[in-house]
This record gives C-alpha cells, sequence and structure tokens, in this order.
C-alpha cells in the first residue's frame, strides 16, 4: 500500500513556530516603542520648524510682521497651551504682535497625539503665548520650545529644544528626559 504525504505542518511544528515568533516579539517590541517615539519628536520638531520658518517668511512678505500662536479652534490664539496645536499668521492692518481682526491665517497645525509642547521666553522661565516676527524676520521674544512624548522613560534622549533667537534662525538640541 503506497502511502500520501500531504504537504502542509503538524500540529506541534506549528506551536514551535508561534513559540519562537513570540519571544522574539518580546525581544523586539520595546525596541520599536523607542524609535517610534523618537520618530514622533522627530516629525513634530520638523512641523514646529516648518510653522517658524513660515510665520517669519511671511512677516518679511507682508512687511508688517506675523507670527505663530497656539490655538484650540483655529480662529484665535487660546494662552499658553500648545498641546492643542497651533496657527500662523500675517498680519494685514496695522503691525503688531498679535492676531486680530482682518490678519491672515496662513495655516493651522493640529498637535500630536501622546506629545506635549510648550514655548518659553529664553533665559526665563515665562511661558509664551505667542512667537512673533517683525517686518525684517526678527524675533520679537527670543524662545525656547520643548517637545517630548508624554511617556517619556528617564534618561532618554527624546526631549527636543527649539531655540529662536533674536535674529529669527532656529536650533534644535536633543536632550533626556527628566
Amino acid at each position: 500500500m503506497l502511502r500520501r504525504w500531504s504537504g502542509g505542518f503538524t500540529l506541534t511544528e506549528l506551536m514551535v513556530v508561534v513559540a519562537i515568533l513570540a519571544v522574539l516579539l518580546a525581544i523586539g517590541l520595546p525596541g520599536f516603542k523607542d524609535t517610534f517615539q523618537r520618530n514622533r519628536v522627530a516629525t513634530m520638531s520638523n512641523e514646529v520648524i516648518g510653522a517658524l520658518s513660515l510665520a517669519r517668511s511671511e512677516a518679511i512678505r507682508t512687511t508688517r510682521g506675523g507670527g505663530m500662536c497656539p490655538t484650540v479652534d483655529g480662529s484665535a490664539c487660546s494662552g499658553t497651551n500648545w498641546n492643542g496645536g497651533w496657527m500662523v499668521w500675517a498680519n494685514q492692518g496695522t503691525a503688531n504682535t498679535t492676531f486680530e481682526a482682518g490678519d491672515v491665517l496662513t495655516r493651522r497645525i493640529d498637535a500630536r497625539p501622546a506629545m506635549t509642547i510648550s514655548a518659553v521666553a529664553t533665559g526665563s522661565a515665562t511661558a509664551l503665548d505667542r512667537v512673533t516676527f517683525d517686518a525684517r524676520g526678527r524675533v520679537t521674544t527670543p524662545a525656547s520650545i520643548t517637545l517630548a512624548p508624554v511617556s517619556c522613560s528617564r534618561g532618554r534622549a527624546l526631549v527636543r529644544t527649539l531655540s529662536v533667537n533674536a535674529s529669527g534662525q532656529v536650533t534644535t538640541v536633543t536632550g533626556n528626559c527628566p
């Protein structure tokens, strides 16, 4: 009598493969979490740098100034909480440092989930409610903008600080989670 072999796997072979995959996932997932967090911080810092550059170029282009401020709804600045998103505007009326009726909303950016953002005046702990540029592209108050994941493991290099100097240039420094 001839025996025919089917081309499948036995239950034992399948269980061994599943066990090996489980071990590999248990080893690899913590490394992926760190990579995902690092990519989120990089993406958000690029968005903030882009928004700052846009605000500065709009301020120069309109010769009236412009800026960036936190917003919840995209229609008005909303205090010092940047975690809801931010908007970029160009002054159209008088040259000033606030978003008001008649100014042009250039872009609105939603904040990223699981990320925090804060802005303070450089050299102090005073929270900023906006970063503004004059008609020559100079920042009115030098700022430090800090980006970090909400769940930031102590000692991990996941914090980025963007410094906007008096001439409007942005520099980035990477730091460790507290």
